[in-house]
C-alpha cells in the first residue's frame, strides 16, 4: 500500500488470551503474533504498544526543529 511505505505502517496492538496480535490499521496486510506465559502478560504489553504516538508529537518533538509546533503545544495547553 502507497500510504504505508510514504508515511509508515500503523501498528495496532490487541491481547487475545495469552498471545499478542499486531496488525497495520491501514489494511496493508501487516500482522503478526506472539505468545506469552500469561494472559496478564499479553494485555500489559498491548497497553503499552498500542497508542497513538501522534497524539504527543509536541511533546516528544527534537529540541530546535520542532520549536513552532513545541510553542504551538503549549500555548493549545494554556487556552484549555
Amino acid at each position: 500500500m502507497l500510504r504505508c511505505r510514504a508515511l509508515g505502517h500503523r501498528v495496532r496492538f490487541v491481547a487475545d488470551g495469552a498471545q499478542l496480535r499486531w496488525y497495520c490499521e491501514r489494511g496493508c496486510g501487516v500482522l503478526g503474533t506472539r505468545d506469552y506465559a500469561s494472559v496478564e502478560d499479553a494485555r500489559r504489553y498491548a497497553r503499552a504498544l498500542d497508542r497513538d504516538r501522534r497524539a504527543d508529537l509536541g511533546r516528544r518533538a527534537p529540541p530546535f526543529g520542532l520549536l513552532p509546533l513545541r510553542l504551538a503545544h503549549r500555548l493549545r495547553a494554556r487556552r484549555q
